[in-house]
């Protein structure tokens, strides 16, 4: 890792606690919208779909509308909870309005990010909505970390395709590939697709997927310090 000098980030599952402040987004909005349901069994049913569903969004299979009504909508049918779909449409706004609003990090995040900041570029690559993506960066005061923030809806085509990797390596002025560093916890994503595209690849794999071997692996961010 001698050579790297620029390091791409990912946000969502990486730095940004997603499964905590989605979780708590839910709690304010099945509350708003009076519908009795115990928050831990709807997340249980609700989470593999959104899982699916943005896997499909990410190989451009269906559209960000149908993605954020369908998970909402599926959900409550697996549930046995009758919402007109108007309300899917209003709840599905709501909840993209409100997510930003939690921001709780992952453990460590602040602590390797100011230790890297000092010695490396640093640069976010998110398949996220665009809106979304830089309320959160702003509201967890992470922007001041990050010479560049490159989305998915900016460039065209979402991670693993090799033009947001070339786009991201282009806008971050880096000389050479072998000086960028991916790290995120989608293998697919962020490591098979930084990988392909020249750049070195770190897999938080906090998830306990599947090892791979053609990356290095860490099970956790404070991790970094050792490595880099």
């Amino acid at each position: 890792m001698n050579n790297i000098k620029h390091i791409f980030f990912d946000l969502d599952h990486t730095l940004w606690d997603f499964e905590k402040n989605s979780s708590l987004t839910f709690k304010f909005l099945l509350n708003k919208y009076n519908i009795d349901i115990d928050l831990k069994d709807f997340l249980k049913i609700y989470m593999p779909i959104n899982f699916s569903l943005w896997n499909l969004y990410r190989d451009d299979k269906i559209t960000k509308e149908y993605l954020r009504h369908n998970r909402l909508k599926s959900a409550f049918e697996k549930l046995n909870i009758n919402i007109k779909s108007s309300v899917i449409d209003d709840i599905s706004d709501d909840y993209v309005k409100h997510l930003p609003d939690n921001n709780f990090l992952l453990q460590d995040a602040i602590e390797v990010l100011d230790y890297l900041f000092q010695k490396y570029t640093l640069h976010i690559i998110t398949n996220g909505f665009t809106e979304v993506q830089n309320t959160k960066i702003i509201n967890s005061n992470l922007k001041k970390y990050f010479t560049c923030i490159i989305d998915s809806e900016t460039v065209g085509v979402k991670k693993p395709h090799s033009k947001i990797f070339q786009y991201a390596y282009n806008i971050s002025k880096a000389t050479s590939k072998s000086q960028c560093l991916m790290i995120g916890d989608n293998y697919e994503a962020d490591v098979m697709g930084a990988i392909k595209n020249g750049f070195k690849a770190i897999h938080l794999n906090s998830n306990n997927e599947t090892l791979q071997e053609n990356s290095i692996i860490i099970n956790d961010l404070i991790s970094l310090k050792e490595i880099l």
